[in-house]
């Protein structure tokens, strides 16, 4: 992830050195460098750095501001080792990190990964996580779409009036064996990069927008949030 971040950088870097360049007059502007200046000037993020980039839906002020946020999180890491809380939304490959997540367990206790799954526990907003988790990960950045998160019922709740997004919980991604999980009533949330809902069959077997399906504590009938069209996202287009 840190390369892959090393190469977004790189190209950012070096598209606005030849940008220079050619407003100095020095070199001739290409099609691609054309494409950063007018992205630049209209405020939008250029072709060039989205295909090397994590993806956003952002404008390229907000987008700025999240690719400070992906350096300062990965250099934190290397300098100080795991944090007690990760910034989901801040890997580029988040199906990599829920699989290793598992592995560790799977390989903590000795048993084989594919009968290990997780259990989602949605934790108090005014805990305190400074701890890392015995099994498991804390994660946040999530938001919610079409209902938000009720902090004292500790559960799904309607939106509030004129109010579309709203921060998800923490949750605890705790792996459990197969066997040994809670059943408990929920709406199973499905959880997307980014707010289009939609991606690519990628060639590992994911989507390359859809992460996972998050079961979220209610007192209604999930069908009910099904039909106000429920998600979680990773990251908002503004």
């Amino acid at each position: 992830m840190v390369k892959i971040l090393d190469v977004t950088l790189q190209v950012i870097r070096s598209s606005l050195q030849v940008l220079q360049k050619t407003l100095k007059g020095l070199v001739v502007m290409s099609a691609e460098i054309e494409n950063v200046a007018n992205s630049i000037y209209n405020g939008k993020v250029p072709t060039m750095w989205a295909a090397k980039s994590f993806p956003s839906l952002k404008p390229l002020s907000s987008y700025v501001v999240d690719l400070i946020q992906h350096l300062n999180m990965f250099s934190t890491w290397m300098e100080k080792g795991p944090p007690p809380k990760f910034w989901i939304s801040g890997f580029f490959f988040t199906h990599a990190f829920l699989t290793a997540v598992l592995q560790n367990y799977a390989r903590k206790y000795k048993i084989p990964i594919d009968t290990v799954t997780y259990e989602f526990v949605c934790m108090p907003k005014e805990g305190s996580y400074d701890q890392i988790p015995e099994d498991g990960v804390y994660v946040y950045g999530m938001f919610v779409e079409g209902a938000r998160w009720d902090d004292k019922r500790m559960m799904l709740a309607e939106s509030e009036p004129k109010v579309l997004f709203s921060a998800a919980p923490m949750i605890w991604l705790k792996p459990v064996e197969m066997s040994k999980k809670k059943v408990s009533h929920c709406y199973v949330c499905p959880l997307y990069r980014t707010t289009e809902r939609r991606g690519v069959l990628a060639t590992t077997g994911h989507s390359s927008n859809f992460v996972t399906n998050v079961e979220m504590p209610t007192d209604m009938p999930p069908d009910h949030w099904v039909r106000r069209g429920v998600a979680m996202f990773l990251s908002l287009s503004d």
